[in-house]
């Protein structure tokens, strides 16, 4: 972690723009000179902060080509091949996953996969989807309603422990959206959502939305995805699924019993910017319907309109902004430069490293672990008062060595070390 306070950089350089060019080598010494000391190493082997931010030379190429190509793939005649190219990323990042076939556009259906800037975003658009069904929905059978008589009865729900974003994208659909409470273990379950269903509908409210997140962002703990999607499926309500740190462990096999249910979805969601080695930003969506954002974003003029409509998608529709950059070229470097194998021997590296710091705390009595570790994330305290806990992260983030962030459930203040780098070793 820098060093410096806020403002640190505006004294370092001029007031205002050069009115000549400057040479090349004033502008590099002037990024070891006003950026790196101001760099918050994420990539260093002791960032054990947030969640990984993924990183790799196949994937820095991919971007530099990316840049390079420059196009703004917002149609597909914008440029045919970055619409195809994600087209088919996205059907071979899904079966690595071992998504269902119903989520992929090589079923023949009208499915499939879209890259999104962030999760965050994934959040929002399966929202105003599942907001668009249900307006449609309800309109049907209350012709005499509009809009705005039926947006104030819609609710949406997620975990209390689901990310803020989730909240947020409530926030930014103009609806109302309930925070439930987990079990002992911190998981959503499928009785709880049932319940607050029954009790809106008994008020008149009417349930469109729900999110379920496999890996929490305080503690990586699991909702319960079989039993919400049994609700949703009944209450004709669109699960959402969020996946966005945990889900690039699924390409193992071995961990997929995390996403049992996931054929129940509508949308799924998860970052490979995050774990799997592709850099920022890629975040990979699933839709089994994309005609409901589709429709609800779809504005189309004349300037945008093209022969070749409808027979391949148009991924300005399938997002909020309109422009979009060539990302599918990371996806398919890295996928292609690493292989599968690698890619999970990474994830597995980064789980055994977890579970050797899970060792290290329960051999030394001072410490205990508070949450059941799974992912290459590990929730620890020393026993005792939140203080002691808030003065030893002080001392840690202090020294600048290494860097860790806390997180609290209920009344329990713990520290959460995440295994980040590709660079951390044991030692």
């Amino acid at each position: 972690v820098p060093d410096v306070s806020p403002g640190y950089l505006r004294p370092l350089v001029p007031e205002q723009a050069p009115q000549k060019p400057e040479p090349w080598a004033a502008i590099m010494e002037d990024v070891e000179r006003v950026i790196m000391p101001g760099v918050t190493h994420w990539h260093s082997p002791r960032f054990h902060a947030y969640f990984p931010t993924a990183n790799s030379y196949p994937a820095i190429v991919a971007d530099m080509l990316s840049g390079a190509i420059a196009c703004i793939g917002f149609t597909w005649i914008a440029s045919p091949a970055c619409t195809e190219l994600e087209v088919v990323m996205m059907d071979w990042l899904g079966q690595m996953l071992g998504l269902p076939d119903s989520f992929l556009a090589r079923s023949g259906g009208k499915a499939g996969g879209v890259i999104q800037g962030t999760a965050s975003e994934a959040t929002l658009v399966a929202l105003l989807g599942a907001k668009a069904r249900t307006l449609q929905r309800v309109k049907k059978d209350h012709p005499e309603w509009n809009d705005a008589d039926i947006v104030p009865k819609l609710v949406g729900y997620c975990n209390k422990q689901a990310h803020s974003s989730v909240e947020r994208a409530g926030l930014l659909g103009g609806v109302r959206l309930r925070l439930l409470k987990p079990d002992g273990k911190r998981r959503l379950r499928g009785e709880t959502v049932r319940e607050a269903m029954e009790a809106d509908r008994a008020m008149g409210l009417i349930p469109f939305y729900v999110v379920a997140t496999l890996g929490t962002t305080s503690s990586c703990t699991f909702d319960a995805l079989d039993e919400i999607g049994e609700v949703c499926n009944e209450q004709g309500v669109w699960l959402h699924v969020d996946a966005a740190y945990a889900g690039s462990a699924f390409i193992c096999p071995e961990y997929r019993y995390l996403m049992v249910g996931v054929e129940k979805a509508d949308s799924f969601n998860f970052n490979p910017h995050k774990w799997m080695l592709v850099n920022f930003d890629c975040s990979a969506m699933w839709l089994k319907e994309p005609g409901w954002v589709v429709d609800a974003f779809n504005v189309d003029p004349l300037y945008l309109k093209h022969d070749q409509q409808g027979s391949a998608p148009d991924y300005r529709h399938w997002q909020i902004p309109l422009g979009r950059r060539f990302r599918a070229l990371k996806l398919w470097f890295v996928l292609r430069l690493y292989g599968v194998e690698n890619l999970q021997k990474h994830i597995r590296k980064h789980i055994a490293l977890a579970h050797h710091f899970e060792r290290l705390c329960l051999l030394d009595e001072r410490f205990e672990i508070v949450e059941e570790v799974t992912m290459g994330l590990v929730c620890f305290r020393l026993k005792g008062d939140n203080e002691i806990n808030e003065e030893l992260l002080r001392t840690l983030n202090g020294r600048g060595k290494i860097h860790l962030v806390p997180s609290k459930i209920d009344d329990t203040y713990f520290l959460r070390m995440a295994v980040c780098s590709r660079f951390s070793e044991e030692s």
